[in-house]
């Protein structure tokens, strides 16, 4: 259920209850139609009757059933009841003049009617009780959602930070020329966390910017020992995306490729959009004996990949795959998302 429906819903009530009316005026002169003699029918004398069955039927819909303690508003509903069938009794008795009908058998079947048709109208008012408790259920785990979201945004800046700033620093140690440049870049990063990280969706175009801001920070670090091989595949570089929902798995391998000895070790990161069809995918080497090298913090810190599950679980429920596996000394990383 969501807000769309109940709006619909609520739009086109007024013509139900028209189409029910409506049904009420002409029942009895349809089902005696064909009949011998048929109905004997009397505009005035229906609308009349139309309008006091509507009477009760509203009372009971827009007061009654709304009431929290209903027992105490029982005897009010009965008394209304017998009175609104009294002035019916006395207003009804100028269309059928000489007739004589006993008293007790109108205000019982009064009784029934009212009844009968207040049990239909509970029906339609059960519906939007339903309704409107699916949409303060769905308020609320929106809510929720948003909190634990704003709650994983908050966990990657200083994840990523704790990364970047380690790689300003080793350059600051051996006192390199390009470190001024790092520092740049790492302040686009942060700018990009600071203005869309903060909002709901970017364009897929400014989300690939900020990748390859971050590639290539790792690439000046890691100097030879790391080759990308990057390739991007969009039919729509305006699609929405929500912000900084790669970044972790790419920081994830370069983390891991960075700990190796030797050189050019391969890296591959892949992004395509088909027609609403997202994929990432990535690829770095990786070896469990290499592990020990990495700082017991950093190593321990599992934010990355684990915001990136919760953060897909969230805003992705039943339309996306993260498949993770480490085969072949390698490392592979394969999201599919339908936007």
């Amino acid at each position: 259920m969501n807000y769309n429906t109940y709006h619909r819903f609520r739009k086109i009530e007024p013509t139900l209850h028209l189409f029910f009316w409506v049904m009420v005026l002409f029942y009895p002169y349809i089902k005696n139609f064909g009949w011998e003699g048929d109905y004997s029918w009397n505009l005035g004398h229906e609308l009349l009757a139309l309008l006091f069955n509507m009477i009760p039927t509203y009372v009971m819909y827009w007061w009654f059933f709304p009431q929290k303690n209903k027992k105490f508003a029982i005897p009010k509903v009965i008394l209304l009841f017998i009175f609104i069938e009294t002035v019916y009794f006395h207003l009804d008795s100028s269309f059928h003049p000489g007739d004589i009908h006993p008293r007790w058998g109108m205000f019982l079947s009064a009784i029934v009617r009212y009844s009968a048709l207040s049990v239909a109208f509970f029906g339609l008012y059960s519906i939007k009780q339903l309704y409107q408790k699916q949409l303060e259920i769905d308020a609320v785990i929106r809510e929720k959602q948003v909190a634990e979201l704003r709650i994983l945004k908050a966990q990657i800046n200083p994840h990523f930070l704790f990364n970047t700033l380690n790689t300003i620093y080793a350059s600051a140690l051996d006192k390199e020329d390009k470190t001024p440049d790092l520092l740049l870049k790492l302040s686009h990063s942060f700018r990009y966390f600071l203005t869309e990280g903060q909002k709901e969706h970017v364009s897929l175009k400014k989300e690939i910017q900020h990748l390859k801001d971050y590639i290539q920070l790792q690439e000046e670090r890691l100097s030879n020992k790391i080759i990308v091989q990057w390739s991007e595949n969009i039919d729509n570089y305006a699609q929405n995306i929500p912000p900084l929902l790669l970044i972790s798995l790419v920081e994830n391998a370069f983390k891991y490729s960075s700990i190796l000895r030797g050189k050019n070790h391969q890296v591959k990161l892949t992004i395509t959009l088909k027609k609403n069809f997202f994929s990432f995918s990535c690829e770095n080497p990786f070896k469990d004996n290499a592990l020990r090298e990495i700082d017991p913090n950093w190593k321990e810190n599992g934010i990355g990949l684990q915001n990136t599950r919760k953060r897909l679980e969230l805003l992705f429920p039943n339309c996306h795959e993260l498949d993770i596996n480490k085969t072949n000394n390698y490392f592979r990383v394969l999201l599919n998302i339908k936007l």
